[in-house]
């Protein structure tokens, strides 16, 4: 499963589809103090990066790869990751 929705981080990894939009954003909801991990993600689906680019979740960990996380971070307001 590309998201999985923890008590209090949500981490994406490898190619998150379309169909992890919306549980992304219902969980991002219910957990407003939730965080994501970005460590493992590979490719985000533009569904995906809308969610968050509007909910701009803190990042614990960003992505591995330098290039996604080049555009990435900033897209999301995120110049660095946060501890935890």
């Amino acid at each position: 499963m590309p998201v999985k929705l923890g008590k209090t981080v949500a981490t994406l990894e490898g190619l998150c589809a379309v169909e992890e939009a919306e549980p992304l954003l219902a969980w991002l909801r219910e957990h407003p103090r939730g965080k994501v991990n970005l460590a493992r993600l590979a490719h985000p689906h533009t569904a995906v990066l809308q969610v968050l680019m509007a909910l701009r979740p803190p990042v614990s960990a960003p992505p591995r790869d330098p290039a996604l996380a080049a555009w990435l971070l900033p897209a999301l307001g995120a110049g660095r990751a946060e501890g935890g």
